[in-house]
């Protein structure tokens, strides 16, 4: 009994432990792009509005998926 209460609190202490580490993680770990990465994000955008790209609402995603399934055959 003793030994199933202490392998369970040794179990949340490394979950807790584990948890907080990747916490800080993502709070010191920070991305930025550079000039080269910003430059060809530019071109592929242009590249996609050339070509007719429109960014959709969520209105407009609604109407063109099935929100009311489908019906059995």
């Amino acid at each position: 009994m003793f030994g199933t209460i202490i392998a369970l609190a040794i179990f949340f202490a490394v979950a807790l432990v584990g948890w907080a580490l990747a916490e800080l993680k993502g709070k010191t770990c920070n991305y930025e792009k550079n000039d080269d990465e910003e430059a060809v994000d530019q071109q592929l955008a242009e590249q996609l509005h050339k070509n007719g790209f429109v960014e959709l609402s969520i209105k407009d995603v609604i109407k063109s998926i099935s929100t009311k399934g489908f019906k059995a055959v």
